[in-house]
């Protein structure tokens, strides 16, 4: 079973933005989220002392009611623009600034995983090629569960209800950024494997196809068979910046490289790009997800 913390798509993953580099051997990290709720009381402090409901915060920093809960309530890590927006609207004399660069730590996710995290949450855009496992922003609680069991060396039922809630909540992604361009090319092998059993296949087929509706997301299938493949180096990510820059992401076993140089990251692209033709159309990888919705 691959990956094992909140990696990128893995059993684990996510670090905050640092340099370009590779990124640190992985341990799983049973983090705590005091951090992370003392921000969202600061935050709730000072949007009282504003005068201001949720309701009326929330369109002044450009962010949904449910991602403004989640934030003072101390459950979803603060993107940078949040922050930035925040400190404006609420003339909080740096403090929301200040506070912000102490939540270094995040629930759930592997230390080498954060930096992608956090990037991820702002992205424009956000490609991704699979062969390993489905990716983490498509995964059912029951697949990542099975994961997260199966892991090793094995998990304590803390550990894994940890990464369960940190997988979970960045999923919200799909749907909290309908702004977001979202492509997946995922390897046939990966439904035909039957992780967790036939239900959990079922289960996962159904929610794969429910996502795929979502306007902003695109999810293409490479068939088991297929002569010339772009992708035999591995699984990737790539993302565009909000200031348009392309950054690139590959997780091993125990870590993962975040990439930045322009040579490597075209690489990728080129690779992502003939990836894209080389697999099912989009019409046709749901009429095969469909297929095997039927078989399961």
């Amino acid at each position: 079973m691959a990956g094992s913390t909140d990696g990128a798509e893995g059993p684990g993953s996510t670090v905050p933005c640092a340099a370009p580099a590779v990124g640190a051997v992985g341990v799983v990290e049973p983090e705590g989220s005091d951090s992370l709720k003392a921000f969202g009381a600061v935050v709730k402090a000072f949007r009282r002392r504003a005068r201001l409901t949720q309701e009326q915060f929330a369109p002044l920093v450009r962010y949904s009611l449910p991602t403004v809960a989640s934030i003072e309530q101390g459950r979803r890590f603060p993107p940078q623009d949040f922050v930035e927006r925040a400190e404006e609207v609420l003339d909080s004399f740096g403090t929301l600034r200040g506070a912000a660069r102490h939540l270094s730590r995040r629930p759930g996710l592997a230390s080498w995983f954060r930096q992608w995290a956090k990037l991820e949450a702002e992205a424009v855009a956000l490609h991704t090629y699979e062969c390993r496992l489905i990716p983490g922003l498509l995964q059912t609680e029951a697949y990542a569960r099975t994961l997260f069991v199966n892991q090793l060396p094995p998990l304590g039922d803390e550990q894994i209800s940890a990464q369960l809630t940190a997988r979970l909540e960045r999923q919200r992604l799909l749907r909290e950024r309908p702004n977001t361009a979202y492509s997946f090319i995922l390897e046939e092998h990966l439904f035909l494997r039957r992780t967790g059993g036939m239900a959990v296949t079922r289960e996962l087929v159904d929610h794969v196809l429910r996502i795929a509706e979502l306007r902003n997301v695109e999810i293409q299938i490479m068939p088991q068979i297929r002569e010339d493949h772009a992708g035999l180096h591995g699984p990737m990510q790539l993302l565009e910046t909000p200031d348009h820059r392309w950054l690139g992401y590959c997780e091993g076993q125990e870590s993962g490289q975040f990439l930045s140089d322009p040579k490597v990251v075209s690489t990728l692209q080129m690779r992502y790009a003939r990836m894209r033709s080389q697999a099912l159309t989009l019409e046709d990888s749901l009429s095969l997800l469909r297929r095997m919705r039927g078989s399961t």
